[in-house]
């Protein structure tokens, strides 16, 4: 048996030598932390992306809820603003390595709500993670509405030919 020697210079027989626990496992490696630092992306980019991605998909016509979509009418108006806000209609929670997208969207009618959402899921989280590198964990879409189109009648008569 070996001997090591103390603070006080005793003699004291060696621990046998012990299976070290594991150290615990070292954050994941992703497209954002790399050796030569961290990649960090604003909920805003994150929002902005969600939302064009979203209304790519053939079927939506319009995001956000009522009082939602009223403000951002008013907002257009408005000279000198920046137009449509694309990101409308969009929540997003983002980590470090994930993201979680919540969307409100208005259906046309005759689209089929199930095979929409599908698609919309599709498209917004392989934008998401092709464009940040984030991983997608999750893509939630809540239907407000669906837009009625307008019949030919319904539409008042121009006083000029």
């Amino acid at each position: 048996m070996t001997t090591t020697l103390t603070k006080n210079d005793q003699a004291t027989p060696a621990m046998p030598a012990r299976s070290m626990p594991e150290a615990p496992s070292l954050p994941r490696k992703s497209r954002l932390n790399t050796a030569e630092g961290r990649i960090i992306i604003a909920e805003n980019v994150v929002q902005k992306v969600a939302g064009i991605a979203c209304r790519e998909v053939s079927g939506v016509q319009a995001m956000g809820s009522g009082s939602t979509r009223a403000f951002g009418a008013i907002r257009e108006r408005i000279p000198g603003s920046n137009g449509p806000n694309v990101a409308q209609g969009v929540g997003v929670e983002v980590g470090e390595t994930e993201a979680a997208i919540d969307l409100d969207i208005v259906v046309e009618y005759g689209i089929s709500i199930a095979d929409l959402g599908r698609s919309i899921q599709r498209n917004v989280k392989t934008a998401i993670e092709r464009m940040t590198g984030l991983n997608v964990v999750e893509v939630n879409v809540s239907v407000d509405d669906v837009h009625m189109p307008e019949a030919p009648e319904d539409r008042p008569e121009s006083r000029v030919s």
